[in-house]
This record gives C-alpha cells, structure tokens and sequence, in this order.
C-alpha cells in the first residue's frame, strides 16, 4: 500500500502548491475531511478555510483558500481555489507577511465572524507550533 499521494493547490493566478504528501485535512462545504493515501474518489465543494497538510517528513504546512473545489482520487488530490495563500516561511518577516496576506484572503471572503476568528485562531496556533 503507497503511504503518500501527489497534492496540488491551484489558483487562477497558479500553482500554490504540489507535492508529495501523507495526509490533508479540507473545509469541505458540508464540514472538515481528511484524505489519506488510497482514499476513495471524490468530487466536492470546499468552503473558506484552513487546508492542514502532512508531508513526508512528518512537518505541518497550512494554506489559507478562499472556496474551491477538490478532486480526489487513490494517489492524487487537486484542489482548485479561487484564492489561496500558503503560510509559511523560513524567517519570521516572511511568516508574517503570508500571514497578513491570508488575513486579507479571509476578510474579503466575508465570511461570518465566528468562521474568521477560528480560521485565524488556527493559522496563529499553528505558526506558534513550528
């Protein structure tokens, strides 16, 4: 059994990311879900949020995505969003400022106010864990 798939974040404006991976948790439209390697397939509707990902070395990225679509099948996962902001970065000025950007993502999404506070509550705690 392979324990990675091939994950792919895609804007209008490009490629946000693409790799290989372990896992991914999405906001689907209808509540969160993981994928794992050999995961059945799937067509849906993300909603705005937060996509927790897994790589091969066991570290934690996030990206930030407006809304969008995932298509998943057994050893990839696409996911096409209309925007998207990974967070993340080598040194702290660039960790912020991927962070004020998703920021901005998320408040132009509109969405509700207890959506925008957990959405944020979550990037800042995961900042703090790396």
């Amino acid at each position: 059994m392979n324990d990675k798939f091939h994950l792919e974040i895609v804007t209008p404006t490009g490629i946000v990311f693409s790799d290989s991976v372990k896992s991914v948790q999405l906001p689907g439209s209808e509540g969160e879900f993981g994928v794992l390697p050999g995961h059945a397939a799937i067509t849906t509707l993300l909603s705005s949020g937060l996509i927790e990902i897994v790589d091969l070395n066991d570290e934690k990225d996030i990206v930030a995505i407006s809304w969008g679509y995932v298509k998943v099948d057994e050893s990839k996962v696409t996911v096409l969003a209309d925007g998207a902001v990974y967070i993340g970065g080598k040194d702290n000025s660039s960790i912020a400022e991927s962070m004020e950007k998703a920021k901005e993502l998320i408040e132009s999404m509109g969405a509700d106010n207890v959506n925008y506070a957990n959405t944020i509550s979550r990037m800042e705690t995961h900042i703090r864990v790396k």
